[in-house]
Parts: structure tokens; C-alpha cells; sequence
């Protein structure tokens, strides 16, 4: 959870821009990049190592996983979908929190709670019956296919997972389809979800993506300033 988690707040009391502690590949980190870089804000990014750990990051976050917001000396943001929620009540130029329907973001919360709890470990189960070359390979795979099942069915009535436009629920669960779809690639690619393997293609083909997934040297191997965000990457 944040140390103070203040919602839409537009103050910033450090002269400078947040802090977004980083992993590349990390599906928590992943999605907390996106929606920064949806919300068009601008962050100093910095990259490590979870085997070596800034102490500038734990002394903001014990706890030392990713991402990490440092908004101001008093507003440290911990958990992912904290640090999208924020960024996109600062600015939703797309609408991804649907303010239209009342119920909309309750609505998405509640499918991310529900995709976390069933999909998330299922993932790591198979993620690591792949790696380890263990028997339960396709037990482990066919339990992550009872959430994948109800994704297709959600994209045959609509085009993105909420609505028939991209929401927050959307950029929550991509990461993780990502990673999934890399463990058995060419099963994914036979597998029987066109409308999600169509779904994601998006995503990874995307400007977007390409800029957010862009590598960052690691931060304790030189110290520098290096901004991450929407408006950066026009300029580039």
C-alpha cells in the first residue's frame, strides 16, 4: 500500500519530477509504465536490479519490489495499480477510467482483483513448471486457461475487455498475457483464443509499447537523470 496515497492531487513538493523505480520485464512495473505514459506524465525512471537494490529505493519502500512511485516526500505510491490510478486521475486523456458510467471503475477494480487473485498465481505455476521442466506443465497451463477462456469470450462482445473502448482493465491485465504468451509460444500461437492473441498483437505492435518497453541503463551504474514519459518521447 502507499505511505499517502492522495488522489488526483496535482502538487508535487520535490523540484523535480516523481521517481519511478523500475524493472523492464515485470509485469507490475510494465503496466505502472503504460499508464504514465497514457496519462502523458512525466517521470525520472530509474532502472534496477532486484539483487541489488538502491538504498535510495528501500528507504522509500522497505518492502523493495516494483514499481515504485516516489510522488513528493510525503506521497510514495507502492503497488502498481496505485501508481496507474494515480497517474490517470492526474490526467486520463483517453478515458481509461470510463468517468462517464458511474459504476465503471468499481466495475474494473473488482475484474483486476479477480484476475490477480485467480490468473496471477496460476501464471507463476506455470511460468515455473516451464522452467523447471516439471510434470504438471499442462495442469498448470489449462488452470491459466479458465481465466484466458472468459478474456476471448469478453472480446467477442466487445473490442477491448471492458467496453468497446480501451480501459483501465485493459492495460491492468495485458502484461500478464504477454508473459503467458511467451512461456509455450507456438501453443499460444495454435491456441484457441484468436481474439485475444488479436487483442494483444495490438499492444505489441504499438508506438506505445515500443517506447515503454524501451531498456534504461540501471540507475546505480551512473546516477543520471533519465526521464521517462509521453511528452519525452514526442520530443525524441
Amino acid at each position: 500500500m502507499s505511505r499517502q496515497l492522495i488522489q488526483g492531487s496535482k502538487s508535487n513538493s520535490l523540484d523535480q519530477a516523481p521517481v519511478l523505480y523500475s524493472l523492464q520485464h515485470c509485469p507490475y512495473a510494465m503496466r505502472a509504465r503504460i499508464a504514465l505514459f497514457k496519462s502523458h506524465k512525466t517521470v525520472l525512471i530509474r532502472a534496477v536490479k532486484l539483487n541489488n537494490k538502491p538504498k535510495e529505493m528501500l528507504v522509500a519502500s522497505p518492502k523493495g519490489s516494483v514499481p515504485i512511485l516516489v510522488v513528493s516526500d510525503r506521497i510514495i505510491l507502492e503497488e502498481s495499480l496505485e501508481v496507474m490510478l494515480w497517474a490517470l486521475a492526474e490526467n486520463d486523456p483517453d478515458d481509461l477510467l470510463d468517468y462517464k458510467q458511474e459504476t465503471a471503475l468499481t466495475r474494473m477494480h473488482a475484474l483486476i482483483s479477480r484476475f490477480e487473485h485467480e490468473f496471477v498465481p496460476a501464471l507463476e505455476a506455470y511460468s515455473c513448471a516451464k522452467r523447471y521442466h516439471e510434470d504438471n506443465l499442462g495442469e498448470c497451463r489449462r488452470r491459466c486457461e479458465v481465466v484466458l477462456q472468459a478474456l476471448e469470450d469478453r472480446l467477442t462482445q466487445h473490442t477491448y475487455l471492458f467496453s468497446d473502448r480501451e480501459s483501465l482493465l485493459d492495460i491492468a491485465v495485458m502484461p500478464f498475457i504477454r508473459k503467458f504468451a511467451r512461456i509455450e509460444r507456438q501453443w499460444y500461437l495454435q491456441s484457441p483464443y484468436p481474439k485475444l492473441r488479436d487483442w494483444l498483437n495490438g499492444y505489441l505492435q504499438s508506438a506505445m509499447f515500443a517506447k515503454v518497453m524501451a531498456k534504461h541503463e540501471l540507475w546505480l551504474e551512473n546516477r543520471q537523470d533519465i526521464y521517462f514519459g509521453y511528452s519525452k518521447s514526442k520530443k525524441s
